[in-house]
Protein backbone atom coordinates (compact mmCIF):
# COMPACT_ATOMS: atom_id res chain seq x y z
CA UNK A 1 0.00 0.00 0.00
CA UNK A 2 3.17 2.25 0.76
CA UNK A 3 4.38 1.53 -2.66
CA UNK A 4 1.10 2.49 -4.37
CA UNK A 5 0.99 5.69 -2.55
CA UNK A 6 4.44 7.00 -3.59
CA UNK A 7 3.60 5.65 -7.23
CA UNK A 8 0.64 7.95 -6.84
CA UNK A 9 2.76 10.88 -5.39
CA UNK A 10 5.61 9.88 -8.12
CA UNK A 11 2.55 10.58 -10.26
CA UNK A 12 1.23 13.61 -9.69
CA UNK A 13 4.89 15.28 -9.35
CA UNK A 14 5.80 14.28 -12.94
CA UNK A 15 1.98 15.60 -14.20
CA UNK A 16 2.76 18.68 -12.57
CA UNK A 17 6.05 19.25 -13.70
CA UNK A 18 4.55 18.86 -17.27
CA UNK A 19 1.89 21.51 -16.44
CA UNK A 20 4.65 24.13 -15.66
CA UNK A 21 6.99 23.40 -18.62
CA UNK A 22 7.61 25.97 -21.35
CA UNK A 23 6.08 24.78 -24.76
CA UNK A 24 8.88 26.64 -26.10
CA UNK A 25 11.83 25.90 -24.48
CA UNK A 26 10.41 22.50 -23.03
CA UNK A 27 11.91 23.30 -19.34
CA UNK A 28 10.46 24.66 -16.47
CA UNK A 29 9.01 28.41 -16.48
CA UNK A 30 11.54 30.92 -16.14
CA UNK A 31 9.92 34.19 -15.26
CA UNK A 32 6.20 32.79 -16.18
CA UNK A 33 4.08 35.03 -18.10
CA UNK A 34 0.74 34.48 -18.76
CA UNK A 35 -1.13 35.21 -22.05
CA UNK A 36 -5.03 36.63 -22.94
CA UNK A 37 -5.45 32.68 -23.91
CA UNK A 38 -4.24 31.55 -20.23
CA UNK A 39 -1.35 29.79 -21.99
CA UNK A 40 2.36 30.25 -19.68
CA UNK A 41 5.23 31.14 -21.25
CA UNK A 42 8.63 32.08 -20.38
CA UNK A 43 9.04 35.98 -20.64
CA UNK A 44 12.09 35.57 -22.47
CA UNK A 45 10.88 32.41 -24.52
CA UNK A 46 7.69 34.15 -25.83
CA UNK A 47 9.81 37.76 -26.56
CA UNK A 48 11.75 36.07 -28.74
CA UNK A 49 8.88 33.60 -30.64
CA UNK A 50 7.10 37.38 -31.07
CA UNK A 51 10.68 39.12 -31.94
CA UNK A 52 10.37 40.90 -35.70
CA UNK A 53 6.32 40.36 -35.97
CA UNK A 54 4.36 43.22 -37.37
CA UNK A 55 1.10 43.52 -35.82
CA UNK A 56 -1.08 41.19 -34.91
CA UNK A 57 0.55 38.04 -32.94
CA UNK A 58 -0.26 34.36 -32.31
CA UNK A 59 -0.18 32.33 -29.19
CA UNK A 60 1.79 29.13 -29.75
CA UNK A 61 0.28 27.30 -28.89
CA UNK A 62 -3.76 27.51 -29.51
CA UNK A 63 -2.92 30.21 -32.33
CA UNK A 64 -4.98 32.70 -31.16
CA UNK A 65 -4.46 36.40 -32.54
CA UNK A 66 -3.75 39.20 -30.25
CA UNK A 67 -3.43 42.60 -31.57
CA UNK A 68 -0.59 43.48 -29.42
CA UNK A 69 2.48 42.00 -27.78
CA UNK A 70 0.36 41.68 -23.76
CA UNK A 71 1.01 39.30 -21.19
CA UNK A 72 1.43 39.92 -17.40
CA UNK A 73 3.52 38.13 -15.14
CA UNK A 74 1.85 34.87 -13.17
CA UNK A 75 3.59 34.87 -10.03
CA UNK A 76 1.83 32.29 -8.34
CA UNK A 77 2.79 30.12 -11.45
CA UNK A 78 6.70 31.07 -10.67
CA UNK A 79 6.26 30.42 -6.87
CA UNK A 80 5.41 26.84 -7.76
CA UNK A 81 8.05 26.20 -10.22
CA UNK A 82 10.43 27.38 -8.02
CA UNK A 83 9.08 24.83 -5.67
CA UNK A 84 9.04 22.64 -8.38
CA UNK A 85 12.53 23.20 -9.04
CA UNK A 86 13.55 22.90 -5.33
CA UNK A 87 12.03 19.98 -4.77
CA UNK A 88 13.67 18.57 -8.44
CA UNK A 89 17.06 19.64 -7.15
CA UNK A 90 16.53 18.11 -3.83
CA UNK A 91 15.51 14.35 -4.97
CA UNK A 92 18.24 14.85 -7.99
CA UNK A 93 21.08 15.65 -5.16
CA UNK A 94 19.12 13.00 -2.78
CA UNK A 95 19.76 10.13 -5.73
CA UNK A 96 22.90 11.34 -6.84
CA UNK A 97 24.37 11.09 -3.04
CA UNK A 98 22.66 7.69 -3.07
CA UNK A 99 23.85 6.51 -6.31
CA UNK A 100 27.36 7.80 -5.10
CA UNK A 101 27.40 6.08 -1.51
CA UNK A 102 26.12 2.76 -3.29
CA UNK A 103 28.93 2.96 -5.91
CA UNK A 104 30.96 3.58 -2.89
CA UNK A 105 29.93 0.68 -1.19
CA UNK A 106 30.26 -1.27 -4.11
CA UNK A 107 33.58 -0.48 -4.18
CA UNK A 108 34.82 -0.90 -1.03
CA UNK A 109 33.21 -4.18 -1.12
CA UNK A 110 35.27 -4.94 -4.10
CA UNK A 111 38.14 -3.67 -2.38
CA UNK A 112 37.77 -6.05 0.20
CA UNK A 113 37.21 -8.63 -2.01
CA UNK A 114 41.09 -7.98 -3.37
CA UNK A 115 42.26 -7.84 -0.10
CA UNK A 116 41.01 -11.16 0.82
CA UNK A 117 41.65 -12.71 -2.77
CA UNK A 118 45.61 -11.54 -2.54
CA UNK A 119 45.27 -12.41 1.22
CA UNK A 120 44.29 -16.03 0.15
CA UNK A 121 46.88 -16.48 -2.81
CA UNK A 122 49.54 -15.16 -0.10
CA UNK A 123 48.50 -17.87 2.36
CA UNK A 124 48.21 -20.46 -0.64
CA UNK A 125 51.46 -19.73 -1.42
CA UNK A 126 53.06 -19.78 1.90
CA UNK A 127 51.09 -23.22 2.58
CA UNK A 128 52.23 -24.37 -0.42
CA UNK A 129 55.89 -23.67 0.27
CA UNK A 130 55.82 -24.98 3.63
CA UNK A 131 54.63 -28.26 1.92
CA UNK A 132 57.12 -28.22 -1.03
CA UNK A 133 60.12 -28.28 1.65
CA UNK A 134 58.27 -31.00 3.72
CA UNK A 135 57.48 -33.25 0.42
CA UNK A 136 61.35 -32.50 -0.59
CA UNK A 137 62.86 -33.37 3.39
CA UNK A 138 61.18 -36.61 2.92
CA UNK A 139 62.16 -37.61 -0.63
CA UNK A 140 65.69 -36.68 0.76
CA UNK A 141 65.25 -38.85 3.68
CA UNK A 142 63.85 -41.85 0.75
CA UNK A 143 66.80 -40.63 -1.30
CA UNK A 144 69.52 -40.72 1.54
CA UNK A 145 68.06 -44.15 2.51
CA UNK A 146 68.18 -45.61 -0.56
CA UNK A 147 71.92 -44.11 -1.00
CA UNK A 148 72.86 -45.92 2.12
CA UNK A 149 71.51 -49.29 1.05
CA UNK A 150 73.42 -49.07 -2.32
CA UNK A 151 76.11 -48.18 -0.62
CA UNK A 152 76.12 -51.34 1.84
CA UNK A 153 75.04 -53.22 -0.91
CA UNK A 154 78.00 -52.31 -2.86
CA UNK A 155 80.15 -52.57 0.35
CA UNK A 156 78.86 -56.31 0.42
CA UNK A 157 79.30 -57.01 -3.03
CA UNK A 158 83.03 -55.74 -2.23
CA UNK A 159 83.95 -57.80 0.66
CA UNK A 160 82.84 -60.98 -0.94
CA UNK A 161 84.89 -60.51 -3.74
CA UNK A 162 87.66 -59.71 -2.29
CA UNK A 163 87.55 -62.65 -0.24
CA UNK A 164 87.01 -64.65 -3.38
CA UNK A 165 90.45 -62.65 -5.11
CA UNK A 166 92.29 -63.59 -1.77
CA UNK A 167 91.65 -66.88 -2.15
CA UNK A 168 92.42 -67.91 -5.61
CA UNK A 169 95.23 -65.15 -5.36
CA UNK A 170 96.53 -67.41 -2.49
CA UNK A 171 96.40 -70.76 -4.81
CA UNK A 172 97.87 -68.61 -7.86
CA UNK A 173 100.79 -68.28 -5.72
CA UNK A 174 101.39 -71.50 -4.25
CA UNK A 175 100.75 -73.00 -7.70
CA UNK A 176 103.01 -70.35 -9.45
CA UNK A 177 105.87 -70.64 -6.94
CA UNK A 178 105.59 -74.95 -7.07
CA UNK A 179 106.05 -74.87 -10.88
CA UNK A 180 109.28 -72.36 -10.33
CA UNK A 181 110.71 -74.86 -8.09
CA UNK A 182 109.95 -77.99 -10.46
CA UNK A 183 111.61 -75.61 -12.92
CA UNK A 184 114.91 -75.02 -11.19
CA UNK A 185 114.41 -79.30 -10.58
CA UNK A 186 114.06 -79.44 -14.39
CA UNK A 187 117.38 -77.83 -15.11
CA UNK A 188 119.44 -79.46 -12.30
CA UNK A 189 118.09 -82.91 -13.86
CA UNK A 190 118.83 -81.48 -17.73
CA UNK A 191 122.28 -80.32 -16.32
CA UNK A 192 123.00 -84.21 -15.07
CA UNK A 193 121.74 -85.46 -17.67
CA UNK A 194 124.75 -83.57 -20.09
CA UNK A 195 127.06 -84.21 -17.56
CA UNK A 196 126.71 -88.20 -17.80
CA UNK A 197 127.86 -88.10 -21.14
CA UNK A 198 131.54 -87.36 -19.65
CA UNK A 199 131.44 -89.11 -16.18
CA UNK A 200 129.72 -91.32 -14.41
CA UNK A 201 127.74 -90.42 -12.05
CA UNK A 202 125.83 -92.82 -9.52
CA UNK A 203 123.63 -90.02 -7.52
CA UNK A 204 120.88 -88.02 -8.98
CA UNK A 205 121.67 -83.90 -8.23
CA UNK A 206 119.97 -82.44 -5.21
CA UNK A 207 116.87 -81.51 -5.84
CA UNK A 208 114.58 -78.83 -4.11
CA UNK A 209 111.39 -79.82 -2.71
CA UNK A 210 108.47 -79.68 -4.00
CA UNK A 211 105.27 -77.29 -2.63
CA UNK A 212 102.14 -79.44 -1.44
CA UNK A 213 99.47 -77.97 -3.32
CA UNK A 214 95.77 -77.99 -2.41
CA UNK A 215 93.19 -78.53 -5.00
CA UNK A 216 92.34 -75.16 -6.61
CA UNK A 217 89.37 -73.58 -5.01
CA UNK A 218 85.48 -73.75 -6.49
CA UNK A 219 84.59 -70.62 -7.69
CA UNK A 220 80.36 -71.14 -7.46
CA UNK A 221 79.05 -68.27 -9.52
CA UNK A 222 75.49 -69.05 -8.65
CA UNK A 223 76.16 -69.01 -5.24
CA UNK A 224 77.98 -65.58 -5.58
CA UNK A 225 75.39 -63.98 -7.87
CA UNK A 226 72.17 -65.30 -6.71
CA UNK A 227 72.07 -62.28 -4.28
CA UNK A 228 72.69 -59.61 -6.41
CA UNK A 229 70.36 -61.06 -8.90
CA UNK A 230 67.70 -61.39 -6.74
CA UNK A 231 64.63 -58.52 -7.06
CA UNK A 232 66.69 -56.22 -5.64
CA UNK A 233 64.39 -53.36 -5.46
CA UNK A 234 61.86 -54.81 -3.64
CA UNK A 235 64.03 -56.52 -0.87
CA UNK A 236 65.22 -52.72 -0.51
CA UNK A 237 61.57 -51.41 -0.32
CA UNK A 238 61.21 -54.16 2.49
CA UNK A 239 64.55 -53.23 4.17
CA UNK A 240 63.67 -49.36 4.00
CA UNK A 241 60.75 -49.60 6.57
CA UNK A 242 62.60 -50.09 9.26
CA UNK A 243 64.15 -46.59 8.82
CA UNK A 244 60.78 -45.24 7.47
CA UNK A 245 59.18 -42.33 9.75
CA UNK A 246 56.85 -43.37 10.30
CA UNK A 247 57.14 -46.97 9.59
CA UNK A 248 54.36 -49.04 9.42
CA UNK A 249 53.38 -50.25 13.52
CA UNK A 250 53.58 -53.26 14.25
CA UNK A 251 50.28 -53.66 16.32
CA UNK A 252 48.79 -56.16 18.10
CA UNK A 253 45.10 -56.29 19.38
CA UNK A 254 45.09 -56.43 23.56
CA UNK A 255 42.56 -58.72 24.62
CA UNK A 256 41.90 -57.38 27.48
CA UNK A 257 39.84 -54.84 25.68
CA UNK A 258 38.52 -57.03 23.63
CA UNK A 259 34.04 -57.74 23.65
CA UNK A 260 33.52 -61.24 24.54
CA UNK A 261 31.90 -61.91 21.40
CA UNK A 262 35.31 -61.30 19.76
CA UNK A 263 37.76 -63.93 19.16
CA UNK A 264 41.53 -63.28 18.86
CA UNK A 265 44.33 -65.52 17.10
CA UNK A 266 47.19 -66.49 18.96
CA UNK A 267 49.22 -64.13 17.74
CA UNK A 268 47.34 -61.63 18.07
CA UNK A 269 46.45 -60.08 14.61
CA UNK A 270 43.36 -61.33 14.01
CA UNK A 271 40.12 -60.25 15.16
CA UNK A 272 36.43 -61.67 14.02
CA UNK A 273 32.85 -61.34 15.73
CA UNK A 274 31.66 -65.05 16.93
CA UNK A 275 28.25 -66.20 18.13
CA UNK A 276 30.17 -67.55 21.21
CA UNK A 277 30.87 -65.43 23.95
CA UNK A 278 34.27 -65.82 25.32
CA UNK A 279 34.80 -65.39 29.09
CA UNK A 280 37.00 -62.52 29.90
CA UNK A 281 37.92 -61.68 33.57
CA UNK A 282 35.61 -58.04 33.64
CA UNK A 283 37.46 -54.79 33.78
CA UNK A 284 37.78 -51.44 32.96
CA UNK A 285 39.56 -51.99 29.98
CA UNK A 286 37.15 -54.42 28.63
CA UNK A 287 34.01 -53.15 25.96
CA UNK A 288 30.77 -54.78 27.26
CA UNK A 289 28.32 -53.22 25.34
CA UNK A 290 29.77 -52.68 22.01
CA UNK A 291 31.69 -55.22 19.68
CA UNK A 292 34.83 -53.12 19.90
CA UNK A 293 38.57 -54.24 20.86
CA UNK A 294 41.75 -51.86 20.63
CA UNK A 295 45.00 -52.34 19.87
CA UNK A 296 47.58 -53.27 22.88
CA UNK A 297 49.76 -49.84 21.69
CA UNK A 298 48.86 -46.57 22.31
CA UNK A 299 50.34 -43.30 20.98
CA UNK A 300 50.44 -39.26 22.44
CA UNK A 301 53.07 -38.26 20.47
CA UNK A 302 55.01 -38.77 16.91
CA UNK A 303 53.26 -39.75 13.64
CA UNK A 304 52.52 -43.17 13.33
CA UNK A 305 50.99 -45.50 10.31
CA UNK A 306 49.39 -48.69 10.51
CA UNK A 307 47.73 -51.14 8.02
CA UNK A 308 43.96 -52.74 8.36
CA UNK A 309 42.99 -55.67 5.93
CA UNK A 310 39.28 -55.72 6.17
CA UNK A 311 38.90 -57.92 3.15
CA UNK A 312 34.74 -57.97 1.99
CA UNK A 313 33.40 -57.34 5.12
CA UNK A 314 29.96 -55.29 4.85
CA UNK A 315 30.25 -53.65 7.43
CA UNK A 316 33.23 -52.44 9.98
CA UNK A 317 34.29 -49.75 11.63
CA UNK A 318 37.82 -48.67 12.76
CA UNK A 319 39.64 -45.38 13.65
CA UNK A 320 41.22 -44.38 17.07
CA UNK A 321 39.93 -44.02 20.74
CA UNK A 322 40.67 -42.28 23.88
CA UNK A 323 42.20 -43.90 26.08
CA UNK A 324 39.19 -42.54 28.96
CA UNK A 325 36.80 -43.42 26.63
CA UNK A 326 33.24 -44.91 28.12
CA UNK A 327 33.56 -48.83 27.56
CA UNK A 328 30.71 -49.93 29.78
CA UNK A 329 28.08 -47.69 27.75
CA UNK A 330 26.65 -48.16 24.03
CA UNK A 331 28.25 -44.59 22.52
CA UNK A 332 27.68 -43.10 19.34
CA UNK A 333 31.32 -43.14 17.59
CA UNK A 334 31.89 -39.59 17.50
CA UNK A 335 35.11 -36.86 18.33
CA UNK A 336 32.58 -35.63 21.30
CA UNK A 337 32.61 -38.86 22.12
CA UNK A 338 36.11 -39.88 22.08
CA UNK A 339 36.20 -41.40 18.73
CA UNK A 340 37.87 -40.43 15.19
CA UNK A 341 36.74 -43.43 13.41
CA UNK A 342 35.58 -44.68 9.49
CA UNK A 343 32.79 -47.18 9.40
CA UNK A 344 31.39 -49.20 6.44
CA UNK A 345 27.18 -50.61 6.38
CA UNK A 346 25.90 -52.87 3.63
CA UNK A 347 28.83 -53.31 2.07
CA UNK A 348 29.12 -49.85 0.22
CA UNK A 349 27.94 -47.39 2.42
CA UNK A 350 30.76 -45.74 4.01
CA UNK A 351 30.79 -42.69 6.64
CA UNK A 352 32.73 -40.40 8.51
CA UNK A 353 32.41 -40.94 12.71
CA UNK A 354 30.58 -37.79 13.45
CA UNK A 355 26.83 -37.21 14.15
CA UNK A 356 24.97 -36.98 12.83
CA UNK A 357 27.17 -39.51 10.08
CA UNK A 358 28.81 -38.11 7.56
CA UNK A 359 28.34 -39.83 3.94
CA UNK A 360 31.73 -40.78 2.35
CA UNK A 361 32.14 -41.15 -1.55
CA UNK A 362 34.86 -44.27 -2.19
CA UNK A 363 35.52 -44.71 -5.86
CA UNK A 364 36.64 -48.42 -5.21
CA UNK A 365 35.61 -50.17 -2.12
CA UNK A 366 39.27 -51.16 -0.28
CA UNK A 367 39.92 -54.15 1.22
CA UNK A 368 43.35 -52.71 3.22
CA UNK A 369 42.82 -49.18 4.76
CA UNK A 370 45.92 -47.25 5.80
CA UNK A 371 45.52 -45.26 9.33
CA UNK A 372 47.78 -41.58 9.74
CA UNK A 373 48.00 -39.95 13.00
CA UNK A 374 49.69 -37.52 13.79
CA UNK A 375 49.57 -36.45 17.70
CA UNK A 376 51.67 -33.44 16.87
CA UNK A 377 49.23 -31.74 14.31
CA UNK A 378 46.33 -33.36 15.97
CA UNK A 379 45.44 -35.03 12.19
CA UNK A 380 44.02 -38.34 11.91
CA UNK A 381 43.90 -39.50 7.90
CA UNK A 382 42.27 -42.42 6.24
CA UNK A 383 43.67 -44.29 3.33
CA UNK A 384 42.94 -46.77 0.38
CA UNK A 385 45.92 -48.78 1.25
CA UNK A 386 45.36 -50.50 -2.09
CA UNK A 387 46.39 -47.50 -3.70
CA UNK A 388 47.10 -44.93 -0.84
CA UNK A 389 44.31 -42.35 -1.60
CA UNK A 390 43.34 -40.43 0.52
CA UNK A 391 39.59 -41.25 2.05
CA UNK A 392 38.98 -38.93 4.56
CA UNK A 393 41.08 -36.19 7.40
CA UNK A 394 39.88 -34.83 10.68
CA UNK A 395 41.62 -31.73 11.01
CA UNK A 396 41.00 -30.78 14.81
CA UNK A 397 42.08 -34.35 16.58
CA UNK A 398 42.56 -35.98 19.60
CA UNK A 399 44.54 -34.31 22.55
CA UNK A 400 46.12 -37.22 24.98
CA UNK A 401 46.98 -40.91 24.34
CA UNK A 402 44.90 -42.76 22.14
CA UNK A 403 44.82 -46.21 20.93
CA UNK A 404 44.11 -47.81 17.49
CA UNK A 405 40.43 -49.01 17.74
CA UNK A 406 38.20 -51.53 15.50
CA UNK A 407 34.94 -53.21 15.27
CA UNK A 408 33.90 -56.03 13.08
CA UNK A 409 30.54 -55.55 14.17
CA UNK A 410 27.90 -58.01 14.84
CA UNK A 411 26.96 -60.12 11.55
CA UNK A 412 23.76 -60.87 10.56
CA UNK A 413 22.79 -64.50 9.34
CA UNK A 414 23.16 -64.10 6.10
CA UNK A 415 26.83 -63.43 5.87
CA UNK A 416 29.95 -65.37 7.14
CA UNK A 417 31.93 -63.46 10.01
CA UNK A 418 34.73 -61.84 8.57
CA UNK A 419 37.92 -60.91 10.27
CA UNK A 420 39.80 -57.87 10.56
CA UNK A 421 43.41 -58.50 10.07
CA UNK A 422 46.41 -56.57 11.70
CA UNK A 423 49.34 -55.68 8.54
CA UNK A 424 52.28 -56.53 9.71
CA UNK A 425 55.80 -55.64 7.28
CA UNK A 426 58.86 -57.44 8.96
CA UNK A 427 62.18 -56.13 7.06
CA UNK A 428 63.69 -58.51 4.60
CA UNK A 429 67.31 -59.75 5.17
CA UNK A 430 69.67 -59.40 1.80
CA UNK A 431 70.89 -62.77 2.05
CA UNK A 432 71.93 -65.80 -0.36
Amino acid sequence: MAAAAAAAVQSTRGSLREDLTCAICCDLFREPVMLACMHHFCKSCISRYWRGTQGPVTCPQCRKEFSSKQFQTNYLVAAMVEKVRATTSDAYTKNLEEALESHRLRKQDFINSIHRDKEKMNIIKSVAADLQARVKSEFQALHQILHDEEACTLEQLRREQEEELVKVQHHLEVTEQAAKELEDNIKALQEASTATQDIVLTELPALRPCAQVDIAPEFDINAFSNKYLAPLQYITWRRMFKSLKPGPSLLTFDVDTAHPSIQVSRDKTVAVESNVMTHHVNHNKRFLQCVNILAAQGFQSGRHYWEVEVGTSPKWDLGVALENVNRHARIKLSPESGYWTLRLRNGNEYSVGKQPWERLRVRSSPQRLGVFLDCDERRVSFYNADDMSLLYSFANGPRGKVFPFFSPCITDSRHKPQPIKLLHYPPAALSG
